[in-house]
């Protein structure tokens, strides 16, 4: 799993038949802290997810095991919206 931050969306009209009707958001990986660590990626979103948010997502075989998912061309899913983080016995990201 990795913790990335939704930073856009995107569009496309003309996809797989297995991707219609789902939300690709485009994200960047993070540290454990928010900040940015890597570079952009798009996945499939899940769990309504937005821009702004910190998330957790699969990459791989692995993104293709959620119900949504399971059986569809995609190498990355939005699988958890993070409410807080904690490392270390402090706090470091609390969602508002």
């Amino acid at each position: 799993m990795l913790i990335a931050k939704v930073i856009g969306t995107t569009v496309s009209t003309i996809k797989d038949e297995k991707l219609h009707g789902r939300k690709l958001l485009i994200l960047r990986q993070t540290d454990e802290t928010g900040a940015p660590s890597g570079k952009p990626y798009v996945a499939v979103d899940t769990v309504d997810a937005g821009i702004g948010d910190l998330v957790l997502t699969a990459a791989g075989s692995s993104a293709r095991q959620t119900n949504i998912t399971k059986d569809t061309p995609v190498d990355a899913v939005i699988m958890s919206i993070i409410d807080s983080l904690e490392v270390d016995g402090k706090v470091v990201f609390r969602k508002s």
